[in-house]
């Protein structure tokens, strides 16, 4: 579309918001950043439940579309186990995804989030050298 048509359809006000360049687009507030992830449900959270009762509020910042880290090494095993069987059944409700990140650390996400790359555990790296290596 020609900017001759631009400026039929939209006010000079209007064009120059849409010729705007990159840096302007970035070159905002701490604050004004912080209000436009509130509205849009760009936030990543972390968090270390201390029970199992705090993985309803990890599930609610999944359903605002936030993505959660979380830190499970602060709960005994037992509750871990419940925590990421609870978590696996809402994120798989809402489309979402969950990935290890490191030992007792796993990324949620929503449907909204890409996740690229994977981290290897550190364990695996081990049993595949001492694999390679003959005894």
């Amino acid at each position: 579309m020609g900017l001759s048509k631009l400026k039929k359809i939209f006010t000079d006000e209007e064009e120059d918001t849409l010729i705007g360049t990159e840096d302007d687009y970035y070159e905002i507030s701490e604050d004004e950043a912080l209000k436009e992830a509130d509205k849009t449900g760009n936030k990543m959270i972390l968090l270390e439940p201390r029970a199992y009762s705090e993985s309803q509020q990890i599930a609610d910042h999944l359903k605002n579309r936030n993505s959660v880290v979380v830190n499970l090494k602060r709960v005994t095993s037992d509750q871990a186990k419940r925590i990421i069987d609870f978590l696996s059944g809402c994120i798989y409700s809402i489309g979402g995804k969950m990935q290890k990140i490191g030992v007792g650390i796993y990324l949620c996400t929503p449907k909204n989030v890409n996740i690229q790359g994977k981290i290897s555990d550190d364990a695996e790296k081990q049993k595949d050298v001492d694999d390679e290596i003959e005894w």
